[in-house]
């Protein structure tokens, strides 16, 4: 941090990011003092036909190694220099780095000469030297093929400066028409440039309408949160030229390339590691411990939970069964394909061999009479479900399949605010819009075409229960709000749903008939615009106080990671500064970022309260059931893994917590697995904790 600048752009890697690659090619290219053996060893035996040439290319190249390992040594050693926001010590290394870029040139020439002589049938020298100069050749192409490979990743397109200069002449206030015109021309191009990202990742589906209306408005939504390149330079322009008041929309910059984000994981990994090992307060100890009828509610509720999460996992299809059968899975749906298998009438969308219904009825456990729709229709905003009879609990349960295509993902990222108007609720809330467009589809199916008409016609004394996984437990908790005027009784259980989902007034309204189960650390329950937000102040913070190297703090955290360990003590850069400097934003000039400037310092005078948030807040649904693992080690674990679980807040959720399991937390499996556990355990742990509180010592 800031990006390297080199050839008049800025690339996504920082001048510190030069010591790990640098030091492996450095030990392949010591594969020269291999080849000055071999010259050593044949001197003066060149006399074979193509020896002349050979004896030549041997020098050359000898000569080139040499030369290059100097480079790499110098590259090396210059990266290491410095910390993360500190480059002074590093500024001679772009010309290090263009010497190396020069390199390039005789060795690929140097790759040809080698190629046509190997592959010259005349040259009859001996086989140790052909085999040498063969490896030599090959090993230079992979070191050349694998450097084009590295500058296209490192690419950015928004690197470039010209973008963003002024032409003479022209007034440098920004809230001139010019300049405004040159913040809306370099919001325009990021936007263009995440659009043409999305699309080329979502090259393989259909697009039509609704797919291009996604992609410009996620592609927004990145250009919003990644809006580094334009605030970068239009706030040190304001800088030199002194406009102040018009900088305090533009102060949101970071400047971090890819490598500074993850030794800020690490780093923030470490440091809750330490967090949690630190004992905690009485009085927060206290408000964890359960009373008894707390206690009972919560064993009823995880036992309901446990039972349903069967059916939100099987909205998922084959791929969750075979992923949870890997062995005999293939094997069962093969031999199953053909029976019970429904009309094309009862089911919308493809199911070739019948995978996904014969899985979904080995997974529920019912029989194919007890399903009154199942769908596996999907498009953006048109996720699958299945609507089933469940004779166990007495219910009518309407599952709702989570993320599994690109599709979703699409509907995922459809982040931005949508109004959601109910008559009970007093102040309209706010809800996910690509979720929310997702319960709408499903909610007219349900209606429109009857099905649940025809589901209470079959059985008119069950109660209606909607679940779903991840986007599926989001669009479940949508859904039940809207149908909870036509079904009073109705109950959802939403298993891990995207955080930033539900205004706060929603998210109270749904506490009487919602519950959300969360395990762990799991990422997407903490997944919100505010936390986002939340988390590069973090990591901008941490990152720019940390006082080693980078490539230390990628080591020792890749180790700690691994085998575990204390979490490691980085000196920081704290002692003597004011603990309010963490909360400035760091401009990517090191002038700015070393010597505060008046027109910073002004900044800091500038009030912010006033000011409106970025983004809303947006929460979980209902009422939360945080379940927890424990495991003496703090790696890897054992089999014998156990599970606690208690109410709790979203207040709880309103940070990402950085842990190896904050994805695998949120893989169906993993909860089905918890909540089974728990639900075995009959609330044995919990009632233990009952029995040891005791209210009137308190």
């Amino acid at each position: 941090m800031p990006g390297l600048v080199l050839f008049g752009r800025r690339w996504a890697i920082g001048s510190d990011d030069f010591v790990l690659p640098g030091a492996f090619e450095l030990f392949v290219r010591l594969v020269w003092i291999g080849i000055f053996v071999l010259y050593t060893v044949h001197k003066g035996q060149f006399n074979c036909p193509g020896g002349g040439l050979l004896h030549s290319y041997l020098l050359g190249l000898i000569i080139l190694l040499a030369s290059i390992i100097c480079a790499l040594c110098a590259l090396v050693y210059v990266s290491m220099q410095g910390t993360i926001s500190n480059p002074g010590p590093r500024k001679s290394l772009p010309k290090i780095l263009y010497t190396r870029l020069l390199l390039y040139f005789p060795e690929f020439i140097w790759a040809v000469v080698g190629a046509v002589w190997v592959s010259d049938n005349s040259v009859q020298c001996e086989k140790t030297v052909v085999n040498g100069v063969i490896g030599t050749v090959i090993a230079s192409w992979i070191i050349i093929i694998f450097t084009i490979i590295g500058v296209v990743i490192v690419f950015d397109p928004l690197g470039g400066k010209k973008t963003f200069y002024l032409p003479e002449g022209v007034s440098r206030n920004l809230e001139s028409s010019h300049s405004g015109q040159l913040l809306y021309n370099v919001k325009s191009s990021a936007t263009r440039v995440w659009e043409k990202r999305i699309r080329l990742l979502c090259c393989c589906i259909v697009q039509d309408d609704d797919h291009r209306v996604a992609f410009t408005s996620i592609a927004e939504l990145f250009r919003s949160y990644f809006s580094v390149r334009a605030s970068r330079v239009l706030v040190l322009a304001v800088e030199l030229w002194g406009v102040l008041q018009s900088l305090l929309c533009l102060v949101q910059d970071t400047d971090l390339v890819p490598s500074d984000i993850a030794a800020g994981l690490i780093l923030l990994h470490q440091e809750q590691d330490k967090m949690e090992s630190c004992p905690k307060e009485p009085e927060e100890v206290l408000c964890h411990s359960p009373s008894s009828l707390v206690t009972d509610d919560l064993d009823v509720e995880l036992e309901n939970a446990a039972h349903y999460m069967l059916f939100a996992a099987a909205a998922y299809g084959w791929p969750y069964y075979v992923y949870t059968n890997p062995y005999t899975a293939l094997c069962k749906l093969n031999g199953d394909c053909c029976r019970n298998r429904p009309t094309d009438s009862e089911i919308m969308g493809s199911d070739r061999h019948n995978f996904h219904f014969g899985s979904i009825l080995k997974i529920t456990g019912l029989q194919y009479r007890d399903f009154i729709h199942i769908s596996f229709h999907n498009k953006i905003y048109e996720i699958p479900f299945f609507v089933a009879l469940d004779h166990k609990k007495e219910a009518i349960v309407v599952a709702v399949r989570g993320t599994l295509s690109f599709e979703d993902i699409l509907t995922d990222l459809s982040a931005d605010c949508e109004d959601l108007t109910l008559e009970e609720v007093l102040e309209n809330g706010f809800v996910h819009k690509g979720i929310t467009q997702a319960a709408n589809y499903i909610y007219g199916k349900l209606i429109n075409d009857g099905i649940l008409n025809q589901a209470f016609t079959i059985a008119p004394e069950y109660r209606l229960v909607i679940v779903g996984h991840s986007l599926g437990g989001g669009t479940a908790s949508i859904l039940a709000i809207m149908l909870r005027n036509s079904f009073p009784t109705l109950r959802c259980f939403a298993f891990s749903p995207p955080g930033g989902l539900l205004s706060k007034s929603l998210a109270d309204y749904t506490k009487n008939f919602i519950i959300s189960v969360i395990v762990g650390k799991d990422l997407v329950a903490r997944l919100s615009m505010p936390n986002m937000e939340d988390l590069k102040r973090r990591i901008v913070r941490i990152v720019a106080n940390c006082n080693r190297p980078k490539y230390q703090i990628l080591l020792r955290g890749c180790w700690y990671e691994v085998f575990g360990g204390d979490p490691d003590d980085f000196p920081t850069e704290l002692d003597g500064r004011n603990q309010d400097a963490l909360t400035q934003p760091l401009l990517a000039e090191e002038s700015l970022m070393v010597h505060r400037s008046p027109s910073y310092n002004a900044l800091e005078e500038e009030p912010r309260l006033n000011s409106p948030p970025q983004y809303p807040h947006l929460y979980l649904p209902g009422k939360i059931i945080h379940v927890v693992e424990e495991c003496s080690s703090k790696r890897l674990c054992s089999s014998d893994i156990k599970y606690t679980a208690r109410w709790s807040n979203e207040t709880v959720f309103s940070s990402i917590l950085i842990s190896p399991k904050m994805i695998t937390d949120h893989m169906p499996d993993v909860v089905l697995k918890a909540l089974n556990s728990l639900s075995q355990e009959h609330g044995s742990c919990l009632s233990c904790q009952t029995r040891e509180y005791n209210p009137s010592a308190v």
